[in-house]
């Protein structure tokens, strides 16, 4: 479940909005996309990718879902997995999970288990733009919350896209419902080994999403790298360390229960696309 004035971010130790926004998954925040190149070790018509990540903040489409504010001590454990099956070639469809493991509060799933989100859904790829509709089930506190999303990514300079984010039921949110649009660009490039993404995103939301007013609701920026495994020892094959920093700036008066309007997220974490 669960995103501007600057923010830095560097990997470079051997060692990706979800309820985040599959905005990184993303970091927290983390939006999954559909992945179309084939070329799978599970098939040519099934592709993947498994993340296993430890955050500093839970991040739900600006809100500080933890209330973790200025502080990066709190070290949150969310893995998450996905799967790609290709259908034609430009039908895709999706499955995927997200958790959110930690003590911060007594957990009514189990263990340290706080929350599973799941969702499902189609790609197509209509040229040079790629469309993905999901559905989730957000489950937490007991309840179920109910997503729609629709995606719109363009083949373009500086990847635009646009999240169009329903909240259809509240679950045990106490109350969110509507609509946030998040409009992102991407810019990426390459340091030897290491691969840098700098994802920027902004956001408007619909009166009561997080219980606050319509409007500006969030921007974030952030410097996220990526580091090939195979490139200390071929043996690890596709496995990667990733990690980076997002700045948030976040509305007041359209989030009001933050304890910062404006602070910054970690994460760090190991993964394979397959």
């Amino acid at each position: 479940m669960k995103f501007i004035p600057l923010a830095a971010s560097l990997l470079i130790a051997p060692g990706i909005a979800m309820a985040g926004e599959f905005d990184v998954p993303s970091l927290v925040d983390p939006l999954p996309t559909p992945v179309t190149d084939g070329g799978s070790i599970l098939g040519s018509a099934v592709s993947g990718s498994l993340s296993l990540d430890y955050n500093s903040h839970f991040i739900s489409y600006g809100a500080d879902v933890w209330g973790a504010g200025d502080d990066l001590s709190d070290a949150l454990f969310n893995p998450s997995l996905e799967l790609t099956f290709q259908i034609t070639e430009n039908v895709s469809f999706i499955l995927g999970t997200w958790w959110d493991v930690n003590d911060n509060a007594v957990s009514d799933i189990g263990g340290s288990i706080q929350e599973i989100d799941v969702w499902a859904g189609v790609g197509f790829g209509l040229g040079p733009v790629d469309v993905t509709v999901l559905y989730q089930e957000w489950l937490y506190g007991g309840e179920s919350e109910r997503i729609l999303d629709v995606i719109l990514g363009i083949d373009a300079p500086f990847s635009p896209s646009l999240t169009l984010h329903n909240r259809l039921t509240e679950g045990a949110s106490g109350g969110d419902t509507g609509l946030v649009a998040v409009l992102g660009f991407e810019h990426g490039f390459e340091a030897g080994p290491v691969e840098f993404a700098i994802p920027l995103n902004i956001a408007g939301a619909t009166d009561g999403f997080h219980g606050g007013d319509s409007g500006f609701a969030y921007a974030s920026l952030g410097l996220n790298a990526t580091l090939p495994l195979a490139m200390i020892d071929e043996k690890l094959g596709a496995w990667n360390l990733h990690g980076g920093f997002t700045y948030y700036v976040t509305d007041d008066d359209v989030i009001p229960n933050n304890p910062d309007d404006s602070f910054l997220t970690a994460n760090f974490g190991i993964g394979i696309d397959f």
